[in-house]
């Protein structure tokens, strides 16, 4: 017998479970995945780049005519 090993334990019959051994999760749901964005992506999509395109017009010019003097 090698000095490595450890005698084996014998457990109580009263122990308490093992907290290791859990439930397994429950299943997850699969969310519905949409091919096509709604009418309401689309229009927040499209304001969003007017508005940044006009900033940057903005800046532009703001930037223009502080240096052309």
């Amino acid at each position: 017998m090698s000095k490595l090993s450890k005698p084996t334990v014998e457990l109580q019959s009263g122990a308490r479970p093992s907290r290791i051994r859990r439930d397994p999760p429950p299943p997850v749901e699969q969310k519905s995945v949409r091919a096509y964005p709604t009418e309401r992506e689309i229009f927040f999509t499209v304001l969003g780049v007017i508005l940044f395109a006009l900033a940057v017009v903005i800046i532009t010019f703001g930037v223009s005519d502080f240096t052309s003097h």
